[in-house]
């Protein structure tokens, strides 16, 4: 990888990792041609400490060297841990530029707005007038129905159900299957910052935040005796 060539580097190389690297390369191969010798780009994962030099036959580097290659550099982050994606994030910026992984089978309706640092998984889907923030993952068969506002660092675990007029805030986790009830323009429903939903949970009230909340209605999880 020496040659200077534009670099699209996604940081991480476990399981969610490998799946978007997926929708990476049909997106590239869509906008940019094949990958092979002759393609003006190269794709590679990054990890902190790389277990292996090569996941799926691409690369996995370490931070720095991706960070010292020649060529403009591109990145997303595929990790699910909010916190981490916010630290990687505030040291890459200044380094590369962060870009959307879109598949190709997203939905992305009128009126949204959508930051360039998101990943949207296979069948995911955007209705209409949504605002999205920074380095948002929606996993797998997720959506986003119209007047909703994502804040930065969100993640969506697979099949989460978020109807409109819903304000998640900053660093909020919504686990597999969670269904969020449809809010109104005067009162949307809101689920508050690094608030966690539990899978299968139905919620139909604000969620405070910092509370995590399971069940059908939702309820606060009770801490466990010692």
């Amino acid at each position: 990888m020496s040659e200077t060539k534009e670099v699209f580097g996604l940081f991480g190389a476990g399981g969610f990792a490998r799946e978007t690297m997926v929708a990476l390369k049909e997106q590239l191969l869509r906008t940019r041609g094949p990958l092979n010798a002759e393609a003006d780009y190269r794709v590679c994962f990054v990890d902190t400490e790389p277990e292996l030099s090569e996941v799926n036959q691409l690369p996995c580097l370490k931070e720095d060297d991706f960070f010292n290659l020649p060529g403009r550099k591109f990145f997303n982050i595929a990790i699910n841990e909010s916190r981490l994606r916010e630290k990687i994030a505030a040291k890459s910026e200044p380094l590369a530029t962060p870009f959307s992984i879109i598949a190709n089978s997203v939905e992305i309706g009128d009126g949204n707005q959508l930051h360039p640092s998101a990943i949207m998984s296979a069948n995911t889907m955007l209705t209409s007038n949504t605002t999205i923030g920074r380095y948002f993952q929606a996993n797998i068969y997720s959506y986003v129905a119209h007047d909703c506002i994502v804040g930065d660092f969100v993640t969506f675990a697979p099949r989460v159900c978020c109807n409109g007029n819903i304000i998640i805030e900053d660093h909020a986790y919504i686990g597999t299957a969670a269904v969020l009830r449809q809010g109104t323009a005067s009162k949307p429903l809101r689920i508050g910052a690094g608030a966690i939903v539990g899978m299968g949970a139905v919620v139909t009230n604000d969620v405070p935040a910092g509370t995590t909340v399971i069940g059908n209605p939702a309820r606060p999880m009770e801490p466990r005796n010692r």
